[in-house]
């Protein structure tokens, strides 16, 4: 057990130390202010909050060898997890929509693509994940449970709450459908549609160079899509039975923990402009503190 705590701890510790790289880059290095930028840090940002959700509980479990949380507890962490994984599965999509203003209409980019209206979709981002979290929170309020300590797992879910629940949660289970099939059908579409015309626009290139920088910056945001709604499908859409339980619970940790730390890494390592400002930020860095020994 000391060693999963290790092994969990390391991982919780490095993806919030590369967000918060990353995140740091983008808001300090003027190179680094522009739409695509400003999109990831917003990512970086999420990522870390989703992570912290469900990481801390389940490092304490591991320690104190706890299996239950109380119900206040447990429908507190399913808003904060519904918010920021709505909010990113809304962000992926606005991503998306950048990167095909970026590649099918780069004369008009800068203008079509402004601050003012990177802000309104980041808010409009952030108000519509705070609106669905908010609505199943709500809903979880008036339901009554038969158990208040059982739920066998680091973090609690929709799922979970309605399976103890003693009141009828039909009307809970409609309004999960309805914003499951809606947004989520909508945000698949918002995101992968956008790069059918990508493609299309990508095959016209006649260079080979243009054709390879092209398909790099939407093989990072592809990558990450695919990872985050790989793992979200597994838990939500596979049938849970006992046989299933541990390899849901694997597929858990993998959407709470490894995919805050793949990301940064899928978009850092194959990105110039980020390891050309993480070098100035080092040499800045290394700068002052040789002047402070002066």
């Amino acid at each position: 057990m000391n060693g999963l705590f290790v092994f969990f701890l390391l991982i919780y510790l490095m993806t919030l130390i590369t967000n918060l790289l990353i995140f740091f880059l983008v808001l300090t290095d003027y190179n680094l202010h522009n739409p695509m930028y400003f999109f990831l840090a917003n990512l970086a940002f999420l990522d870390m909050s989703y992570s912290s959700v469900t990481a801390p509980r389940m490092l304490f479990d591991l320690v104190t060898k706890t299996r239950s949380i109380s119900i206040p507890a447990c429908i507190a962490q399913v808003f904060f997890y519904l918010f920021f994984a709505w909010s990113e599965l809304f962000l992926l999509s606005a991503m998306s929509y950048d990167r095909y203003i970026a590649i099918c209409h780069p004369l008009h980019y800068k203008l079509i693509m402004s601050w003012r209206v990177c802000t309104r979709l980041a808010s409009l981002v952030w108000v519509a994940a705070c609106s669905v979290s908010l609505v199943h929170t709500l809903l979880l309020l008036r339901l009554s449970f038969c158990r208040t300590s059982s739920i066998h797992n680091f973090f609690c879910d929709l799922p979970h709450l309605i399976k103890i629940t003693c009141t009828d949660p039909f009307i809970n289970m409609v309004v999960a459908f309805l914003t499951g099939a809606s947004f989520g059908l909508g945000i698949v579409l918002m995101i992968f549609l956008p790069y059918v015309y990508i493609l299309r626009t990508i095959l016209r290139i006649r260079t080979k160079t243009g054709k390879r920088k092209a398909f790099s910056t939407c093989s990072s945001h592809l990558t990450v899509v695919s990872i985050f709604y790989g793992s979200l499908i597994f838990i939500y859409l596979v049938p849970s039975s006992s046989d299933m339980v541990d390899l849901n619970k694997m597929f858990t940790v993998i959407s709470a923990l490894i995919s805050p730390l793949l990301n940064p890494l899928i978009y850092s390592l194959r990105n110039k402009d980020l390891m050309k400002a993480l070098l100035r930020s080092y040499y800045h860095l290394k700068l002052i503190h040789v002047s402070c020994w002066k």
